[in-house]
């Protein structure tokens, strides 16, 4: 009798490991589904604060004698800087809140936070500089382009750290590559808008440099707490912008004075920082959620999860600028609209077989 119970005991035991199990695994799942959203959040909110007060100016009509140089290359910087500043801002402050402001600094100094830095570096000054230039000339339409990171990083890792590429790899990475060819079409038909082209050629640069920072990032992010990994990330790609990136497009365009006078008046204009304030919130809580989701689901999974900002992205930006911002031209075509679900399609084939789903559903 006491055999019987025991036994009993036990498979209730495991019964109520395997539910645990599942509902954590399950809410991981949600988690890295919640970073695809707030990611395009962060890109809509982002694009409308670069339309309002001083932005109006230097985009409008009244460009303030700035040439098409700074318009087109240097202001999208410019919003990826203040952007990722605001970011920097939030995610240090929940590090005090979860009183982990003195980690941050120590871990500055060690390997791993070193790694982050140049994860940052890479990902912050060029990538999200490429993702917002590619967004003020081409629209919604280049974030499923840029989605083709984990392809890129797939491809980067087995040839940096001789990773596996096997044949569903493969295959997912064909996925996207066709979803992208679908996407590239709709810019070079005659009612393509102007710039549409070299935009999505600029936000492949942007792929490029997250799928590298993504391979550089899993190294350093394995060996310290993830929280001030982001924290590291966000203030480094926030820094970097100002004080490296921005004087740089300032050389380029004839005078270092110009990026700072463009950086007090971009910080002084109260009417567009608010909408970065609420891009960078939004930014913040898209990287600390995929981190998160990672651990609980497995990166595999909660990078094919956080990849339906290729859909997400677009549907915000419609949202946001298109509905309740009444501006033209954020709308996107049935093609690109298909493209985008395929290309999530394709990432989730590259992270991990599809039919694993199936099978975690049936151990249950």
């Amino acid at each position: 009798m006491c055999e019987v119970t025991g036994a009993n005991a036990h498979m209730a035991a495991i019964a109520a490991k395997k539910k645990l199990s599942s509902q954590f695994f399950k809410k991981g799942i949600s988690i890295a589904l919640f970073s695809g959203l707030m990611y395009g959040f962060y890109s809509a909110f982002m694009t409308l604060g670069m339309t309002k007060g001083v932005w109006s100016d230097w985009n409008g009509a009244n460009t303030a004698g700035l040439s098409v140089f700074v318009i087109t290359y240097m202001l999208g910087a410019l919003g990826s800087a203040v952007n990722d500043s605001c970011s920097a801002v939030w995610a240090l402050i929940y590090a005090g809140i979860k009183g982990k402001a003195g980690d941050f600094f120590r871990c500055l100094n060690t390997t791993p936070g070193r790694v982050m830095i140049l994860a940052a570096l890479i990902g912050g000054p060029i990538s999200s500089t490429a993702y917002v230039i590619g967004l003020q000339m081409a629209g919604s339409i280049v974030i499923p382009i840029t989605a083709l990171c984990p392809a890129i990083g797939a491809i980067l890792g087995r040839i940096l750290f001789k990773q596996e590429l096997n044949k569903r790899m493969m295959l997912g990475i064909a996925i996207c590559v066709i979803a992208s060819f679908m996407i590239g079409s709709t810019s070079i038909g005659a009612d393509a808008p102007k710039g549409a082209f070299l935009g999505i050629c600029i936000a492949f640069i942007a792929a490029l440099g997250w799928g590298f920072e993504g391979c550089v990032a899993g190294y350093g992010t394995s060996m310290i707490d993830s929280e001030i990994g982001i924290t590291i990330r966000q203030v480094t790609s926030g820094i970097s912008n100002l004080i490296i990136l921005l004087p740089i497009f300032g050389m380029m365009a004839g005078s270092v004075k110009l990026s700072a006078n463009l950086v007090f008046q971009a910080f002084g204009s109260g009417s567009a920082m608010f909408w970065f304030a609420l891009s960078g919130l939004c930014a913040f809580i898209s990287y600390m959620n995929w981190y998160r989701g990672n651990s609980m689901c497995g990166a595999a999974l909660g990078m094919a999860c956080n990849g339906t900002y290729s859909f997400w992205g677009p549907f915000c930006c419609w949202i946001v600028l298109g509905v309740f911002g009444g501006m033209q031209g954020w709308s996107l075509p049935p093609i690109a609209w298909i493209a985008a679900v395929l290309m999530v399609f394709g990432i989730l084939v590259i992270s991990m077989n599809p039919m694993d789903l199936f099978k975690k559903k049936e151990a249950e």
